[in-house]
């Protein structure tokens, strides 16, 4: 684990080093986050060769010009995404978790900043809990969207991955009943719930399953994933009870706390740096 600003701490990390990377970041609600800004500017020969060049900047000032708190958040998140750009290895996979407010945009952006060709998928989570709005239709799903580092050539495993149970038993057999069915890119899961065993009273929590599910998939027993956001530590809790190895980094003393009584409970093995 690392207490610190995420920028500046994964800027010692080696390239490659990273099968599987989880980017959770604050979303761009409206409401006053306290975080810390870079801002990153392209050159010819900048350290960020190869990120489709002035494709990108155009497509970014078109995007600006259609939401004024657009340049703020990607100021605060490009970097920080080509730093998991440069941590993944060969076959690597990113996941970034959003909500509806920039997964549209973002979807864009990183199209032209590592080529559509790396795109993997959009996976929706879609969950029916908390309040229910009556004058538009209750939004109750997030955005992860997946981008691989080298088409045709990562790792994906869906035999690893936890089956579930069909929405429409009756139509298939009733061997495929009790194989269950893989999941598709929508996720049906629950949130945390708040008198859960799994809550931890940290904000933002994300459930186990989704992680695992994330982590069984596009990781093997032994390799590195990290997490830029670690927030509640559920990527680290997850990873170690599937033998991978982690790097959490946050930057708040209450997340850090929190991930320390998981990682004890779970008698996970860590250092603090």
């Amino acid at each position: 684990m690392i207490l610190g600003d995420n920028l500046t701490a994964v800027a010692t990390l080696p390239d490659g080093a990273f099968t599987l990377i989880y980017l959770d970041p604050p979303f761009n609600t409206g409401r006053s986050q306290a975080r810390q800004s870079t801002t990153s500017v392209r050159t010819a020969t900048g350290p960020i060769k190869g990120f489709k060049g002035q494709q990108y900047e155009r497509i970014r000032g078109d995007l600006m010009s259609y939401d004024d708190s657009f340049e703020d958040y990607w100021t605060f998140l490009e970097p920080r995404l080509a730093e998991a750009w440069r941590l993944l290895a060969d076959d690597g996979t990113l996941y970034l978790h959003l909500d509806y407010r920039e997964a549209h945009y973002a979807k864009v952006l990183l199209d032209a900043l590592f080529g559509r060709e790396s795109f993997l998928n959009e996976i929706i989570w879609a969950y029916d809990y908390g309040a229910k709005s009556k004058n538009r239709w209750p939004t109750k799903h997030d955005t992860i969207l997946v981008y691989v580092k080298t088409p045709g050539g990562y790792h994906f495993d869906s035999t690893a991955v936890d089956r579930e149970p069909y929405m429409a038993p009756g139509l298939v057999t009733p061997e495929q009943v009790q194989r269950g069915k893989l999941p598709t890119d929508v996720w049906w899961h629950t949130i945390v719930s708040p008198t859960g065993r799994e809550k931890t009273g940290y904000p933002t929590q994300k459930p186990v399953g989704i992680l695992r599910r994330i982590i069984q998939a596009s990781s093997r027993e032994g390799d590195w994933v990290l997490d830029f956001f670690a927030g509640s530590g559920t990527t680290g809790v997850v990873a170690a009870s599937l033998g991978r190895r982690f790097v959490l980094v946050d930057q708040s003393d209450e997340s850090i706390a929190v991930i320390r009584r998981r990682l004890d409970a779970a008698g996970v093995p860590f250092e603090l740096a």
